[in-house]
C-alpha cells in the first residue's frame, strides 16, 4: 500500500511514517501536487532469501516445462 503525504506532514510525523515503512508500506512525499520523494523499506538479504525459497517451493509443485512449451507460450500461436 502507498501512502501520500505533503512535505509539512512528513516533517512533523517522520517517526510515524518510518514505522509505516518498516511495516511494509511505501510513503510518497509531495510538494503541492508534485511527488518528490518515496520512502521504501530496504530489502534485506533475509527478505531476498525468503523470496527465493518461496519461488523454489512453488516451482517444485509443478511439472517441468519444456523449451518447446515455452516457445509456444511466447509465440502465442504465431508462426
Amino acid at each position: 500500500m502507498t501512502i501520500e503525504v505533503k512535505v509539512a506532514h512528513a516533517e512533523t510525523h517522520f517517526s510515524e511514517l518510518l514505522s509505516k515503512v518498516e511495516a511494509g508500506e511505501d510513503v510518497v512525499i509531495s510538494r503541492g501536487n508534485e511527488p518528490i520523494a518515496r520512502l521504501v523499506r530496504i530489502d534485506t538479504r533475509e527478505d531476498r532469501i525468503a523470496a527465493i525459497e518461496a519461488v523454489k517451493v512453488e516451482r517444485a509443485r509443478h511439472k517441468p516445462v519444456s523449451r518447446e512449451e515455452i516457445r509456444k507460450w511466447r509465440d502465442g500461436g504465431r508462426r
